[in-house]
């Protein structure tokens, strides 16, 4: 019997900052930068700076957490 693939965004916490790849309904690579609001094994939701971003885990290609931004001058 074969183990599931990992989900490596359920390590991810609600207001962790992350970067994710993902591809676009029209298939089209596309990135969102922003603090997760909503993880589940089938998606997350960001809030980023153009607003709110859902991802479907069958669009993700690669994410990561990210430091916080270099605070404001």
């Amino acid at each position: 019997m074969s183990t599931p693939p990992e989900l490596p965004w359920l390590a991810w916490s609600v207001g962790d900052r992350v970067v994710l790849r993902y591809r676009g309904a029209d298939g089209a690579p596309a990135e969102a930068l922003g603090y997760l609001t909503e993880v589940a094994p089938d998606h997350v939701c960001l809030d980023t700076r153009r607003g709110p971003v859902r991802v479907e885990a069958r669009a993700m290609v690669t994410g990561k957490r990210v430091p916080p931004p270099p605070p404001r001058r």
